[in-house]
């Protein structure tokens, strides 16, 4: 299980290296609100082209879409969401702060001030952002942030069907902002109130929901390990009847061992036919799917893999997070995979000797078209490895002064530290034998 103190050095690593930000810092920032700098908007760009590529690259049975985040307020109504999306709110009388009451300790102490029995009445809080669409702020005119992806897909079942010409079974994939209002966001970007989903609605014939839904649930497990998270950080939970959306017979969370203890990092949910059914009865439109081989329609059942970015993100920080003494001296790493480590190639000349410079700067263009680099020649060689070695690169290239003699460079391995001369002219050969896709 990872440290107690794991999580504060990855806020500091994350803020001193330029990965994720305070929103708003400068006015104190803004509660549970984050920015991704430059190096955290490389990392999580990796992070959502890994899962697409995964999802809809190597998959002939899977196609994408981009649906709107405002939508026709009748999409939450059929959802469920206007009704039923809501969490237990309670105040404390004391200090005034609010949780939900689902997740107070069982000693009925305030976890802000510590009283007791200091709790109102429970009530229901709605977690959707609402706004008005037009100059006029009246009922006609309401609408709201979509708190999920997924209902986008649904909506447009109809148009990606008929478009692709795709016969269940077969999936629609998006990546998108979500806004859910959540009583208590936290833990950095664990738990936030603007969030980026990966999700996936995989449409099936109503009696292979069970056997799709065992797949997704392996297979979704397995693209974590691929990417690098050890087998002993995760595990399957099923969830318990009680615990079930009602739109789900079956869901089981992939979980990670963060800090804090395990947590949800992935979703997967057998949501049945409820929501073409849902939207099928609230829009008037018949959503099913006629099956001509076996001359039968049927309205189709769907999975769910669905995956928020940042948390995915977080989690790779975590398990990648290692520190090492070299030689007496204490060593920060990213041990992160390669497809998903922010700058992949660094390019380090051995100092500023205007000699070294040009062949440097050739060095870079000839590796900036198919990697993303970063050219550094500020410090002691050392330090320069150190700080790349904080942000995961996986690979540096040093070019020396012998290079202007041999026209090689010195390749360096981020986890072993293990260097190999190399000619130029077969560097970018060599690098993308080192970094496959």
């Amino acid at each position: 299980m990872a440290r107690p103190d794991l999580m504060e050095r990855v806020v500091n690593l994350c803020k001193r290296r330029g990965l994720v930000f305070p929103s708003s810092e400068i006015y104190g920032g803004f509660r549970s609100t984050w920015d991704y700098g430059p190096l955290g908007v490389l990392l999580k760009r990796n992070v959502k082209d890994a899962w697409w590529r995964s999802m809809v690259q190597l998959r002939d049975d899977v196609v994408g879409l981009d649906s709107a985040i405002l939508m026709h307020p009748k999409v939450w109504e059929a959802s469920g969401h206007v009704s039923a999306f809501a969490d237990p709110l309670v105040d404390c009388r004391n200090c005034k702060e609010r949780f939900r009451a689902d997740q107070l300790p069982a000693s009925g102490a305030c976890p802000n001030c510590g009283a007791k029995d200091s709790f109102t009445e429970a009530r229901q809080f709605n977690l959707m952002f609402k706004t008005h669409v037009g100059p006029v702020e009246d009922d006609a005119s309401v609408a709201y942030l979509r708190p999920e992806t997924a209902q986008g897909i649904f909506v447009n079942f109809l148009n990606v069907q008929m478009t692709t010409r795709k016969k269940p079974p077969f999936g629609i994939a998006q990546i998108g902002k979500s806004f859910r209002n959540e009583i208590t966001p936290g833990n950095f970007i664990f738990r936030t109130r603007e969030f980026e989903v990966m999700e996936m609605e995989y449409f099936v014939p109503p009696d292979d929901g069970p056997r799709w839904y065992e797949y997704w649930c392996q297979e979704r497990l397995r693209w974590f390990t691929d990417l690098g998270i050890p087998d002993e950080m995760l595990r399957l939970r099923p969830h318990d009847p009680d615990e079930l959306s009602h739109y789900s017979v079956g869901t089981s969370d992939v979980e990670f061992a963060y800090p804090w203890g395990w947590g949800e990092l992935e979703g997967i949910a057998n949501r049945t036919d409820f929501d073409l059914a849902q939207h099928a009865q609230f829009s008037g439109q018949d959503l099913g799917f006629y099956d001509q081989e076996n001359d039968r329609r049927f309205v189709p059942h769907v999975i769910e893999p669905a995956l928020g970015a940042d948390r995915c993100l977080l989690a790779f920080l975590l398990a990648a997070y290692t520190e090492e003494e070299v030689r007496g001296e204490k060593r920060t790493l990213l041990k992160l995979d390669h497809r998903l480590a922010p700058i992949q190639v660094a390019v380090l000349p051995l100092s500023r000797n205007e000699k070294l410079g040009p062949v440097a700067r050739e060095v870079a263009d000839l590796l900036r078209p198919r990697f993303m680099i970063d050219v550094d020649d500020a410090g002691s060689i050392g330090r320069r490895y150190r700080r790349q070695d904080e942000v995961g690169t996986p690979l540096c290239v040093t070019i020396d002064f012998d290079t202007l003699d041999d026209q090689a460079v010195t390749v360096r391995e981020r986890d072993s530290m293990v260097q190999d001369r190399v000619p130029i002219e077969k560097l970018e050969a060599h690098l993308q034998e080192r970094l496959p896709l």
